[in-house]
C-alpha cells in the first residue's frame, strides 16, 4: 500500500469518526417540542348567554375573536364584553377589555388592557371603574386587582391601588393609596 492510499483511508476514517461523534451527541440531547399549541376551536363575532340552575339570566359574553384549548381548559378572547347579572338581580355590570382569558378549571376570568367596568343600572351611585388588569371569580362574583383603579360615580371621583369588589353584596373597596373628590350639585 502506498502513502497516498494510506492517507485517504486515514482521512475518511477520521471523517467517519467525527460524524459518528456528532450524531451520537445529537441523539442524546432532548428534542425540542413544538410549544405552539393549536386551539381546539375558534369563533369570530362570539355571542353567548348563560343561565343559572334556576333558569335566571346570569351573564352574556361577546368577543370579536375567541380560541378555546380543551387540554388546559383555557379560552382566550379578543375584545371581550361580559355583562353580569349578580344573584340578587339588582345590578347589571358590563366588563370590557382588549384581551380576556377564561380559566374554566377555576372559573376565573382575567381581563387585561383598557379594562372598563360600567354599571348599566341608572340608579347605581358608582358609574364606572377603569384599570389595566382585573380578575373575576365567576362563582362568587368577586372582582380583584392589584393595579391602579380609577372610579367615577354620581358626583365623585376616586383613585387607588388594588381592588376588592363583591358584585353580589354591591361592595367596592380600594385597598391602598386612595384619593377622592366629591362635587356637590
Amino acid at each position: 500500500m502506498n502513502r497516498v492510499t494510506l492517507a485517504i483511508i486515514l482521512l475518511f476514517g477520521t471523517a467517519l469518526a467525527l460524524y459518528w461523534q456528532v450524531q451520537s451527541k445529537k441523539a442524546s440531547q432532548p428534542q425540542p417540542t413544538a410549544s405552539v399549541q393549536k386551539p381546539d376551536y375558534v369563533a369570530t363575532d362570539l355571542r353567548s348567554i348563560s343561565y343559572d340552575s334556576e333558569g335566571k339570566l346570569e351573564s352574556r359574553v361577546s368577543a370579536s375573536y375567541m380560541e378555546h384549548f380543551d387540554g388546559d381548559a383555557q379560552t382566550l378572547f379578543t375584545q371581550p364584553v361580559y355583562t353580569l347579572f349578580p344573584q340578587d338581580g339588582k345590578g347589571e355590570w358590563r366588563l370590557s377589555a382588549k384581551i380576556g382569558r377564561l380559566d374554566k378549571a377555576s372559573d376565573r376570568v382575567m381581563l387585561e388592557q383598557d379594562v372598563l367596568i360600567e354599571a348599566i343600572s341608572f340608579n347605581e351611585p358608582l358609574r364606572q371603574l377603569n384599570t389595566s388588569y382585573l380578575e373575576l371569580d365567576l362563582k362568587t362574583m368577586i372582582l380583584t386587582s392589584e393595579q391602579e383603579i380609577l372610579i367615577s360615580g354620581n358626583n365623585f371621583h376616586m383613585s387607588g391601588v388594588g381592588l376588592h369588589a363583591d358584585l353580589n353584596a354591591q361592595e367596592v373597596k380600594l385597598l391602598s393609596k386612595i384619593k377622592g373628590t366629591y362635587e356637590p350639585q
